[in-house]
């Protein structure tokens, strides 16, 4: 454990550096775009946070390959470095949309392309599923849903970039959950590369979004972009795909793996789902809305989840922390209902589901109960060349 806070501890200082000097540079060369008719912010501000996320989680890999406690992640090398070259992909790709606005078909194949390098080049592919006796026997089925699992979790992840610290907030909730499971089934299940691989990542997604958060939270000097809200998909996916991905038939056996273990095996697949769940609803709302109309799945709009928050009512600030209730209810549920079998709690999975009734409950009266009288309005976008200050993002 003291290595997984040795890397969180390194790798926010280095992003929190980073952070703040990316954000020094694009102001002082405007390194940021004009406002957009569907932008919730009023000023202009850079959008480049997530070269500084990259450079901080870049700097946590190459310090684990000379960390003797994660030597086995580079036993072969080639998967680090295939997730190192995807996310340096996304990155370039992201910073060049941030910047002049690419081609969403251009954008999607990168994003293929990136899905392919880990896939294929790094060898991590979903090659079982805990349902029943279900393993995908074909090597090119198993690297197409694998591909299509990472760049459905990306772009859910980009979709809901909309709100200062939205992102950055969500994703460390989230890691934060999925890295306790990840490190408990390691120290239950005995240390294997997959294990150790998926809990590295979730530690160096957790520093990342804890260095970032101090300038994009509430009124954000900095965003993200997609240069970070990509890469933190794409890593959340692989962190999901390495520990659940390879886990063979026999553990998915009550006979051989036992009961509070059979659960085990089920929430492999799904809890990487439900701490994403928000992304993933407002993804698939967003597709639907917009084929329905006859339109891109990728045209962007303004009627995210987030959208739909502010024109309730509510603040900003109190939309983003109770997107953070939710993820928190929903994602600490299913890990109480799996730590509860697993240590034989009262009722095993009583607890999380008393927990997650409860909680959504007092999400859903929060969130039905705006914190205005009248829903917020919007100010007109002020001149473009206007310097940065602070500001609210959406896509």
């Amino acid at each position: 454990m003291k290595q997984y806070v040795f890397t969180i501890i390194l790798t926010a200082t280095i992003t929190f550096i980073a952070t703040w000097a990316v954000w020094q540079l694009s102001l002082r060369f405007k390194l940021y775009p004009g406002i957009r008719e569907r932008d919730v912010h009023t000023t202009p501000t850079p959008r480049l946070g997530g070269v500084a996320m990259f450079i901080g989680i870049a700097a946590a890999v190459g310090v684990s390959a000379a960390n003797p406690f994660f030597a086995i992640m580079w036993v072969p090398p080639q998967t680090m470095w295939a997730i190192l070259g995807a996310a340096l992909l996304i990155a370039v790709i992201g910073v060049i949309d941030d910047l002049w606005d690419l081609d969403w078909m251009i954008k999607l194949g990168a994003q293929f392309l990136a899905a392919g390098i880990i896939t294929v080049v790094g060898g991590l592919q979903i090659l079982s599923l805990p349902l029943g006796e279900m393993v995908i026997v074909s090597s090119w089925l198993s690297i197409a849903v694998t591909m299509v699992a990472i760049v459905v979790v990306m772009n859910a992840v980009n979709f809901i970039d909309g709100l200062d610290g939205l992102v950055a907030g969500v994703c460390l909730i989230a890691n934060g959950v999925f890295f306790a499971y990840s490190f408990i089934l390691t120290r239950d299940s005995g240390a294997s590369s997959y294990f150790n691989l998926a809990s590295f990542i979730a530690a160096v997604l957790i520093g990342a979004c804890i260095g970032f958060l101090p300038l994009n939270w509430s009124p954000a000097k900095l965003f993200m972009g997609d240069s970070g809200a990509l890469v933190m998909g794409l890593l959340m996916a692989t962190s999901a795909i390495a520990l659940t991905g390879q886990m063979s038939s026999a553990a998915m056996d009550p006979e051989e793996f036992g009961r509070s273990q059979l659960l085990g095996a089920f929430i492999p697949i799904l809890l990487p789902v439900v701490v994403v769940m928000l992304p993933l609803l407002d993804f698939g709302l967003a597709v639907f809305r917009r084929m329905r109309a006859g339109r891109s799945p990728f045209a962007p709009d303004r009627k995210h989840l987030h959208h739909r928050m502010l024109d309730l009512g509510h603040r900003d600030r109190d939309a983003v922390i109770i997107f953070y209730a939710w993820t928190a209810v929903i994602s600490l549920a299913v890990l109480l209902m799996y730590v509860g079998s697993r240590e034989d709690w009262p009722g095993q999975y009583l607890p999380g589901v008393a927990f997650g009734v409860v909680g959504a409950a007092a999400c859903l009266v929060v969130t039905l109960l705006p914190s205005h009288r009248a829903p917020a309005a919007h100010a007109p976008a002020p001149d473009e060349t206007a310097p940065p200050a602070a500001s609210l993002e959406t896509r």
